[in-house]
């Protein structure tokens, strides 16, 4: 057969042909190739200067940095926040209070009428706190939640530009409404903080990199430190609250005691009410408009910046798939779970100091330094008595941070001393109308009253952050009963306004020792490990699909696809919502455990328990 002329005459099966192009381009192309491999090689490959490990540590303490700065903005876009807050308040009661300035700019309008519907809304609003705000924490996140709050004061901050019926009231019923969930949310933020502090440190152990369970105790330094730093902070808004009366509501504008006080026959511990005879015209000249336009102004400017301070400054409290997994339980299941966690006997147990923590801090800003201070030494004084309270419990809440080295008791007990002293001592305390010579002692005690506040408010918000460290997911609803409990008080001592001053006293004093007699009872409790019921945390159910959410056994799966048969096991577990815990895991006893059990499936699955261990120490023992 004959070749064509395109084709070549191989006579031997070992002969070469050179190809028409030649070899020279392919070799070219292969060196070209080998080169951009060993250039992405060299690129994608180990560095020589890289040290993975350096790199991890630079990582992790930028996050911990992160995690400093998050609890230092959330603590002082409170602190500005509450400043706002109670410096306006207070500057707005003693101007509505002057009969010259009702009658001279709203003579027809009933601002005293207003103030009280306004106080009433601020106090008895958060007595439903309790109904909404797991809700709203879950629904909006706990950074949003604080810093829609913040949105909220700085709403009513801004209703003063237009003093009216339609404007003050609904802004204060907002504010009662947002009490609740902001300082759940705060205090929640402030225990997160703490625990994801403990991870960034803890980075290399197994049970943080698979986000289980932290172990029991493991944080508790952390939430020492970081609720001292929040209060230090915090309590120094009693500072900054004053500084209207001082640059606005000076001297300059006030009466001196000789016509304020004069026709007050009595102070302090004989006193019905708050200053029997107090005069109504407390002001010698009215402050101009423009004068008190540019007050509110400023505290506006600095409403807007704890806001910018929540949005901008503090990083979320939990990761993305926790949040899902929070709002995931079911609405209906959040709306209970408050309710359910108050069968914890610790939570129920602490309820009493939950309700004093609310009295002493509203009487020593109002029945105190009104009854006691403006009384004997004149409205001139009141800025002074709060600052030197604030400045007090700011200070001494670093004492807080001995509870790295002492019980934690010591902080609780150590505060209510200081205030059962106090009470005694007040009782019995009547300073005379006008007199400026008890300036000293009243100093004294309202410094005195600033360090029990901060052994107490401090010792709470740290105590419900160690006994629940372990609980993430139920620190918004046990930081929720302690302040709506908080909330309660305050309506109790907004109630009993015109109560004598030894009767305020008394019931002070009374709630204070069964405070005390409870903690005590508690701590025996857990002393003797006695189990605690806790509800069950229903399982998160998602519904979206496919990779928006990964799990680990399937990513793509759904209620929707799981059989009937599952999703009637799942609601069976999630009816029975007594779970008992006791204290250690690890070294509890299990047949103390599930014979000490409330639930009878509690007991069951603990004597199942306890039956599979000896099934299995006895298959050793005869292995051995």
């Amino acid at each position: 057969m004959e070749a064509t002329g395109d084709e070549a005459l191989i006579p031997h099966d070992d002969q070469f042909v050179v190809p028409p192009n030649g070899n020279v381009n392919e070799m070219l192309n292969v060196d070209h190739e080998d080169n951009m491999q060993g250039q992405m090689e060299e690129f994608l490959g180990p560095q020589a200067d890289y040290n993975e490990e350096e790199e991890e540590k630079k990582y992790y303490r930028r996050k911990r940095l992160g995690i400093i700065k998050n609890v230092v903005a959330a603590s002082i876009g409170a602190m500005i926040v509450y400043s706002v807050y109670m410096g306006l308040l207070q500057m707005q009661l003693i101007l509505h209070y002057d009969t010259t300035y009702r009658e001279v700019k709203y003579s027809n309008l009933g601002l005293q009428d207003i103030d009280q519907k306004m106080l009433m809304g601020i106090n008895v609003t958060p007595i439903i706190g309790l109904l909404y705000t797991p809700l709203l924490i879950r629904f909006l996140g706990t950074k949003w939640m604080m810093f829609l709050a913040s949105g909220i004061y700085a709403l009513f901050v801004s209703t003063n530009y237009w003093e009216r019926y339609y404007t003050l009231v609904p802004s204060a019923v907002a504010i009662g409404v947002a009490i609740v969930p902001l300082w759940a949310s705060l205090g929640n933020y402030i225990t997160r903080m703490a625990q994801q502090y403990y991870e960034c440190v803890n980075y290399k152990e197994e049970h943080v990199q698979e986000q289980k369970k932290l172990p029991k105790g493991a944080c508790h330094s952390y939430i020492i430190v970081f609720q001292s730093v929040f209060n230090i902070i915090f309590n120094l808004s009693f500072v900054f609250a004053e500084l209207p009366m001082a640059f606005v509501l000076n001297s300059t504008y006030l009466h001196d005691n000789s016509h304020v006080l004069a026709q007050v026959k009595h102070c302090g511990a004989n006193v019905t009410g708050l200053i029997p005879g107090f005069n109504n015209t407390v002001l010698k000249k009215l402050p101009s408009s423009m004068l008190l336009i540019k007050a509110e102004s400023v505290l506006m400017g600095f409403a807007f910046l704890s806001m910018i301070i929540f949005l901008g400054l503090c990083g979320a409290a939990y990761r993305p798939t926790e949040e899902i997994d929070l709002r995931s339980i079911g609405w209906g299941n959040i709306f209970q779970l408050p309710f359910k966690h108050l069968r914890d006997y610790r939570l129920r147990l602490l309820c009493p100091f939950f309700i004093y923590s609310g009295f002493e801090t509203l009487f020593a800003i109002s029945g105190f330094t009104l009854s006691y201070g403006v009384c004997a030494l004149g409205l001139n004084k009141l800025w002074l008595l709060i600052v030197v309270y604030g400045l007090s419990a700011s200070i001494f809440s670093s004492l807080s941070l001995s509870l790295l080295r002492l019980p934690r008791w010591v902080c609780l007990i150590s505060g209510a001393f200081v205030h059962g002293v106090l009470v005694v001592v007040l009782m019995a305390f009547s300073p005379e109308p006008n007199c400026p010579k008890y300036e000293g002692p009243l100093l004294v005690i309202s410094a005195l009253w600033g360090l029990g506040t901060a052994l107490n408010k401090t010792g709470v918000s740290t105590l419900l952050g160690m006994l629940y460290a372990e609980e993430k997911e139920r620190l918004d609803f046990v930081y929720t009963i302690y302040h709506w409990w908080q909330a309660i008080a305050i309506f109790i001592v907004y109630l009993w306004y015109g109560l004598p001053m030894r009767a305020k006293l008394s019931i002070l004093l009374v709630t204070l020792l069964l405070a005390c007699c409870c903690y005590w009872v508690m701590e025996r409790r857990l002393a003797k490990r006695v189990p605690f019921r806790l509800p069950r945390i229903p399982r998160p159910r998602h519904k979206v699909k496919g990779y928006r959410y990964l799990e680990e056994d399937n990513s793509d799966e759904s209620d929707s696809e799981r059989s009937e048969e599952d999703d009637r096991e799942d609601e069976r577990e999630e009816d029975d919502c007594d779970v008992v815990q006791n204290l250690d895991g690890e070294e509890r006893d299990q047949e103390g455990w599930y014979q000490g059990a409330n639930s009878p499936r509690a007991r069951r699955r603990g004597a199942e328990g306890c039956g599979q261990d000896d099934a299995r120490v006895n298959e050793r023992d005869g292995e051995i």
